[in-house]
């Protein structure tokens, strides 16, 4: 038990650690720290859905030969594909931009960048949920050191995340506290998601290599629509490409030990 609530937690708190970077900096993020920083959260989250998701998806299926494939591949698109539709029907605002996505609406700029975070977080806590429930219930490939792995890595590229939600907000003329609420506000679907799944794990066994690809999908679609389009635009990309070999071998190192 203690070892579930840690593994909800974990990510929480590395969002919380990144927000008090408000607390530390005068000004800003530099820019050559944030692109660094977006770099190694995309690294993260691409070993994590590798290593963590899609893998143990395929091998929980070995008995079916081939076919075991088809749970995972279908699975991976499908998160793909209702990450795109959150996308399209949420109206967002990305850190750094000025321009809204989404359909037109009268929210603030601080709802749309609190909705634009939600999408983004949503995946992680479904991943970490999912992981645990299938740790629980001893799908192949998967353990509860394995679990909190993926609960480390996504606490680690959370960091950044606090961090590159709280920074702006504080330049935007709000208070170092209202700064740090608000960046780590932004974590808090991560939990919530992953005891959903969790809750719901008894009635999901059947389809759990599914969700374990939908969790790599969603994650992944995150990462190239966001993370590495932020990380490439502009001077610097080269600390992100740096920052992504940095983010996906520690995450896949403590995968591999942990797991």
């Amino acid at each position: 038990m203690i070892a579930i609530i840690l593994g909800l937690l974990i990510p929480l708190i590395g969002t919380m650690l990144g927000s008090a970077f408000v607390f530390l900096m005068k000004h800003d993020m530099p820019q050559r720290l944030q692109k660094a920083l977006l770099g190694f959260a995309s690294g993260v989250m691409v070993a994590a859905s590798v290593w963590s998701l899609l893998i143990p998806a395929i091998e929980s299926g070995a008995d079916k030969g081939a076919w075991a494939v088809m749970p995972a591949a279908a699975g991976f698109l499908f998160g793909i594909v209702f990450l795109l539709a959150i996308d399209e029907l949420t109206p967002h605002l990305h850190v750094g931009t000025d321009t809204p996505e989404g359909p037109r609406s009268h929210l603030s700029r601080t709802a749309m960048l609190a909705l634009a975070v939600t999408i983004h977080n949503l995946p992680e806590g479904m991943a970490v949920g999912v992981v645990l429930a299938g740790a629980l219930q001893g799908t192949a490939g998967l353990s509860m050191s394995a679990a909190v792995a993926v609960s480390l890595g996504i606490a680690i590229q959370n960091i950044p995340e606090g961090a590159i939600i709280s920074m702006p907000m504080r330049a935007a003329g709000n208070s170092r506290s209202k700064s740090f609420a608000i960046g780590s506000l932004s974590g808090i679907v991560e939990p919530l998601g992953g005891l959903l799944v969790l809750c719901l794990s008894a009635w999901l066994t059947p389809i759990l290599p599914y969700l374990l690809a939908f969790a790599a999908g969603a994650m992944l679609y995150v990462v190239v629509e966001e993370l590495i389009p932020e990380a490439s635009q502009g001077k610097h990309s080269n600390l992100s490409t740096i920052g992504f070999a940095i983010g996906f071998v520690l995450m896949m190192v403590l995968d591999v030990i942990l797991g």
